[in-house]
């Protein structure tokens, strides 16, 4: 009798035991639980870390460039015209080289876009869709003299101001283009299309002496008729 009563204490005293163990384990895990996390690494890079954007073909370095002398390229020569194109554009620590490759895709956007539609080149350069097309064509591809004249005689889709008087024709194959002349007083001196317009048609319009404001929407392009 009293061997099955100690046996019964050592068991009783074992589950209490391990009781004790296994409140002890959940508490901890809890606690665990419970305590803050560190926050998770952002996944939104640093502005700073963000390489610098290109700069446009049509702008010139704001900082040193390279003087004429040093107008070298890694291999064979430049030619005149386009050491003329790379006097006073290349970064000091630019390859000459780099700077001119981008004048030299220029010159090719507006040779293939006028082979195919001169309207549509011109109509680029009006719009500002070939970036450093002025300074491209006057010293890499002469030849483009044309396009370039055209263009600029022209003015963008939007709104100009003190527009020359005369009859513009809009570079576009849409047929939702609207336009409307204003004068010094907001009255509307002039607008359009007069007539609906279907595909193919051209679009002009007539913008009268003393127009203070021309604007357009879905033209693309305005050059003179």
């Amino acid at each position: 009798m009293y061997r099955r009563s100690a046996a019964a204490a050592v068991l009783l005293a074992a589950a209490l035991t391990l009781t004790a163990c296994g409140s002890g384990g959940e508490g901890k895990a809890d606690a665990e639980a419970a305590k803050p996390k560190p926050p998770a690494v952002s996944s939104v890079p640093d502005p700073a870390d963000a390489p610098a954007a290109p700069a446009s073909p049509d702008a010139k370095p704001t900082g040193p460039v390279l003087p004429d002398s040093k107008l070298i390229p890694k291999t064979g020569s430049f030619k005149a015209n386009e050491k003329q194109y790379l006097s006073g554009r290349v970064p000091e620590k630019m390859d000459p080289a780099a700077v001119l490759q981008t004048g030299q895709e220029s010159c090719q956007r507006v040779e293939r876009t006028a082979k195919r539609d001169k309207d549509a080149a011109t109509g680029a350069i009006v719009a500002g869709e070939i970036p450093g097309a002025k300074d491209a064509i006057t010293y890499l591809c002469p030849e483009q003299k044309p396009i370039l004249d055209a263009a600029s005689k022209g003015f963008p889709d939007g709104t100009r101001t003190s527009p020359a008087a005369g009859t513009y024709r809009a570079l576009t194959q849409a047929t939702n283009c609207t336009w409307e002349a204003k004068g010094k007083d907001g009255a509307v001196l002039a607008s359009g299309p007069e007539a609906p317009v279907k595909a193919g048609d051209k679009i002009t319009a007539a913008i009268p002496a003393g127009t203070a404001t021309f604007t357009s929407a879905g033209c693309y392009a305005w050059i003179p008729a």
